[in-house]
């Protein structure tokens, strides 16, 4: 699928911010198409189905973070948040209430890119159910042989805990998702924990070291401080 079969919604208040995103996917090419508030953003969301959303926080008419509960009530459109708002209590509400991805303003135009084709991509292969359990991933030289529940890195076998191989399919399932750690906990072991996130960063530091991640390497995790973790995809 080419690029400029892909629509983009915008839904952003500030209009030179909102014209240069419009210039900026033009020029991949994507369709770009508009809304100034949260109510209009969300009848364009409902009526043109765009394949993917960029979302303002700061709308005049509602919050952003209303915009996201109310598409995640029925639309599966990944929702990109690009917002001056940088703390990690919104990063990770804005995450947990279903939102891709975040970014803050201002903004790099090239990982605004990366990350609009990683959420499209995953987006499109989740649509396409590519991401049930059969087969196999590969991210670089990282494979995960699903049937015989086997991981390699260059053709080496990693041999991992059972917590830490649920964790890297869990990343592998949503890549080029950002997920908080109180979703991969839930995710991993099914109930609240006051020392979940602990045990989440044990786990994920042993399975980094298996994988041969060192300090700074971002090949197949990466740790947004305060927030969670993504597995990232190989075209970023």
């Amino acid at each position: 699928m080419s690029n400029n079969n892909y629509k983009i919604l915008v839904v952003e208040d500030d209009r030179s911010v909102s014209s240069m995103l419009k210039t900026m996917l033009d020029v991949s090419p994507y369709e770009c198409i508009s809304a100034e508030n949260c109510c209009q953003g969300l009848m364009m969301l409902s009526s043109h189905m765009p394949d993917l959303v960029i979302l303002d926080l700061g709308l005049p008419d509602k919050d952003g973070m209303e915009f996201i509960r109310t598409a995640r009530r029925g639309n599966t459109a990944p929702i990109l948040v690009l917002s001056a708002r940088s703390t990690e209590t919104d990063k990770v509400e804005a995450l947990d209430l279903g939102a891709n991805d975040y970014i803050t303003k201002p903004f790099s135009p090239a990982e605004l890119m990366a990350r609009i084709r990683a959420a499209l991509r995953a987006g499109r292969r989740n649509a396409a159910d590519e991401s049930a359990l059969s087969g196999s991933f590969e991210l670089h030289d990282l494979a995960i042989h699903y049937a015989a529940r086997q991981v390699t890195v260059g053709g080496q076998p990693v041999h991992l805990t059972q917590t830490e191989y649920n964790i890297l399919v869990l990343l592998a399932e949503h890549a080029g998702k950002l997920l908080t750690y109180a979703a991969m906990h839930s995710a991993i072991w099914g109930e609240a924990d006051p020392g979940g996130i602990k045990k989440l960063q044990v786990n994920m530091a042993n399975l980094r070291k298996k994988l041969g991640i060192r300090p700074g390497d971002n090949r197949y995790i990466v740790n947004e401080l305060g927030v969670g973790y993504r597995m990232p995809l190989e075209e970023e």
